[in-house]
């Protein structure tokens, strides 16, 4: 492993139902050294959550069955998993989208299509607060 990679051994749970967006997201986020574990629905994504324990949790909110506002609400009420940040995903960008997102527990909203810039510093932002936690910063 190349620990000179910005996101070396960072584990991601991205969930979404794009095949495009998955694929997309797992090619940024692996060239950055992330270990990327996809999902394509809420309850696909809840189990991979508790199987992998992520460091950080990216969410589609257009899923069918289990939405990502229902996913994100899910894990943040389990005391296992409240700590992990969740992104929401999303094209929808209006203040009421924002609202229920951070009604749900959301910890960013991040705006698709996302650039890979956009997507690193994302994640690079919130693994950073964890690790800072984790050592009392």
């Amino acid at each position: 492993m190349n620990d000179s990679l910005p996101l070396s051994g960072v584990k991601v749970v991205l969930i979404d139902d794009s095949n495009t967006i998955r694929r997309s997201g797992e090619i940024f986020l692996s060239q950055a050294g992330c270990r990327v574990v996809l999902a394509e629905d809420g309850f696909d994504g809840l189990c991979k959550v508790v199987d992998t324990r992520p460091d950080i949790i990216l969410v589609d909110v257009m899923m069918p069955r289990l939405d990502g506002y229902q996913t994100c609400a899910l894990i943040k009420s389990h005391h296992d998993f409240r700590d992990i940040p969740v992104v929401i995903l999303t094209s929808k960008d209006t203040l009421f989208d924002r609202a229920r997102g951070k009604l749900a527990g959301s910890d960013q909203y991040l705006i698709k299509p996302f650039n890979k810039k956009s997507l690193i510093e994302t994640v690079l932002a919130h693994t950073q607060q964890q690790e800072e936690l984790r050592h009392g910063y």
